[in-house]
């Protein structure tokens, strides 16, 4: 497949609505969608609010508890690739972890991505928090994606080390605040530029525990071109990924293959 359309669903969180409710309007707006497409994102933490810390205790679940199972049924209803954002997870040992989940077009759950860079510098998340391990990439009917999440993007190393095992789009579920917009607005199409991939970036919109989100959820293309950008409201940003693109930026200006030992030099 060369290219497939894309969905980002830039959901508006506000404290006075619970996760449960937010998680129906979420899965509402799937029904409401326009126009055929075969990738659906979700912002980071949506259901219940990123800032919300005190929340993340009691909202946690397992990977296949009641949250994964409509996520799950969602996608086998629409027939596309669905990104749920993220959730807070329970392991088996009762650790917690903020885990993004990307299901198969027929419900199944083809990858899960514990959240590698915390954010607090030693508070909220960062302290709630347990840190994942590793890096996720899949090999999917629709390219080679890698998952990331929001403070991820600021460690460039990371979409480096995907660039390195081929990935052709680099999914990233945010939080990102509107106090930092304009950082968002670099880093990812800066992202997309060292590494000659698309990025996806579905962020959230509204506020949390008094803090705004930036929402313009942006689709770039490997030469760093903003293909589509949302407003800073709830919407859905639509457009286009074309795999023939990514062949042909790497060809014409193969910088990847210039790349000396393990980069630092």
């Amino acid at each position: 497949m060369s290219g497939f359309s894309v969905a980002l669903i830039q959901v508006s969180t506000h404290d006075d609505e619970s996760a449960d409710s937010r998680l129906a309007r979420g899965l509402g707006l799937l029904e409401k969608l326009d126009r055929p497409v075969l990738l659906v994102m979700f912002p980071e933490l949506w259901t219940v609010g990123f800032f919300n810390f005190d929340r993340y205790e009691r909202t946690a679940e397992p990977l296949n508890g009641p949250t994964a199972a409509r996520l799950s049924a969602a996608a086998a209803r629409g027939g596309f690739w669905l990104h749920g954002g993220s959730m807070i997870e329970r392991s088996p040992e009762g650790n917690l972890y903020n885990t993004s989940l990307l299901f198969h077009p027929a419900g199944k759950l083809a990858a899960a991505y514990r959240k590698m860079h915390l954010f607090g510098f030693q508070a909220g998340e960062n302290a709630i928090l347990n840190a994942g391990e590793s890096p996720v990439d899949l090999h999917s009917e629709i390219g080679h994606l890698a998952l990331t999440t929001c403070f991820d993007l600021r460690f460039p190393e990371l979409y480096r080390r995907y660039s390195g095992c081929g990935a052709e789009v680099a999914l990233i579920t945010s939080a990102w605040p509107a106090a930092r917009l304009e950082h968002w607005l670099v880093l990812t199409r800066a992202r997309a530029i060292e590494n000659l991939f698309y990025v996806l970036g579905c962020n959230g919109a509204g506020s949390n525990r008094d803090c705004e989100l930036a929402g313009n959820s942006l689709i770039i293309d490997p030469w760093g071109k903003v293909v589509a950008q949302a407003p800073a409201g709830e919407c859905v940003l639509y457009g286009e990924v074309n795999l023939e693109t990514v062949a042909e930026v790497r060809a014409e200006f193969p910088v990847l293959r210039d790349r000396r030992g393990n980069g630092v030099v």
